[in-house]
């Protein structure tokens, strides 16, 4: 893409080439591939629409995957709302492979899909998949996709409302004129526009920026220790790092923990997962804030968005879903150790409402 995103979830941000893993699958058939046992679905009660009214329907799922649960639950939540509403899908997951992500949304266009859904990926490659797909009459929705044709349906986190969550608790913590350090990449669509509420933030309370590293790769949490470490030995005055992915921030946290600096240097991340809060949890984690969306219940959305357009009923080319600042003080204090518990402890983060129809089975996650 000439801007790609990560789920951060995701980049998550999403999503990217870089960040994702080596190594290619394919799935087919929600209803055999749900694996997410958590999920259950409310009944409906309105009469289907066409073509959900006239038999199955076939829906294409062609992810960029990447490294960490994120993407893994994103990825149930789409099966089991899939399953819930009866459609045929087939999963094509490209990890780290771009050329092969355009073959297999070429693949997918060729399948008879009605519609496709596009999970992250690098538009100067699937762009003109996408454009094919629309010139052939299957409805496209995207999540964290930055592309250019308008009969496309965008998804994706609200990542300026996800920066700003964890960035209000980040001011409320140091104050003003705080010495601080920043762990971000350019480049990516989600990144980037977490980039703009930093620089705004920044500024706002007259932090002072130390340092500023970091890089996506197969192993970003690891490749990013070394990175952080070196910055911390030369400014390890700074009282607040700032690293808007959670692999981003577990590379953060891991470096303040082998400098020591843990008592003096608070780690505030983005996106959540089962990973994150047990390493915002466990004993002398300096991670003490992110901000994030469920993974699940945006891949289910995100499904839901696709029915929706597929019936005639979105009426919009957008959908967003807002994210909600999670502290380490709350997690500790409700005893929250996993999503599911996250889940009931946190109503904001239940999707339920986002792009549903009385006809529709909602999955609860």
């Amino acid at each position: 893409m000439s801007r790609t995103r990560v789920p951060l979830a995701a980049l998550s941000l999403a999503s990217a080439s870089a960040l994702l893993l080596a190594g290619c699958s394919q799935s087919t058939d929600a209803s055999k591939n749900t694996a997410d046992t958590a999920a259950s679905a409310s009944a409906a009660t309105g009469k289907k629409p066409a073509p959900f009214s006239k038999g199955e329907v076939k829906v294409a799922l062609v992810r960029q995957s990447g490294a960490g649960d994120y993407f893994e639950q994103w990825g149930n939540g789409a099966k089991a709302q899939a399953k819930a509403l009866g459609v045929d899908l087939t999963v094509y997951d490209a990890q780290a492979d771009n050329a092969k992500q355009a073959t297999d949304l070429s693949s997918a266009i060729n399948s008879g899909a009605q519609a496709i859904i596009v999970d992250h990926g690098f538009p100067s490659t699937i762009q003109p998949q996408i454009d094919r797909a629309v010139k052939k009459g299957i409805k496209v929705v995207v999540y964290d996709v930055d592309q250019t044709n308008k009969k496309v349906v965008s998804t994706e986190q609200d990542d300026a409302s996800m920066a700003q969550a964890v960035l209000d608790v980040m001011a409320k913590e140091l104050g003003k004129s705080a010495k601080v350090g920043y762990v971000n990449v350019a480049g990516y669509a989600a990144l980037d526009k977490r980039n703009t509420v930093w620089k705004s933030t920044v500024e706002a309370n007259a932090w002072k920026q130390q340092f500023k590293v970091g890089k996506v790769t197969d192993s970003t949490a690891t490749d990013n220790v070394p990175l952080v470490s070196a910055a911390l030995t030369q400014h390890s005055d700074v009282t607040g790092v700032f690293a808007p992915y959670d692999e981003l921030a577990k590379g953060a946290v891991l470096a303040v923990q082998n400098k020591k600096l843990q008592d003096k240097v608070k780690v505030f991340g983005a996106d959540v997962s089962n990973a994150d809060i047990q390493n915002m949890t466990a004993k002398d984690s300096p991670w003490v804030a992110t901000a994030g969306t469920d993974p699940s219940a945006v891949g289910a959305a995100v499904v839901r968005t696709a029915a929706l357009e597929l019936a005639g009923q979105l009426g919009k080319s957008s959908v967003q879903f807002p994210a909600v600042a999670i502290t380490q003080d709350f997690l500790k204090k409700n005893k929250i150790e996993n999503m599911d518990q996250l889940r009931t402890a946190l109503p904001a983060l239940n999707l339920s409402k986002v792009s549903t129809a009385d006809w529709i089975p909602n999955v609860a996650h």
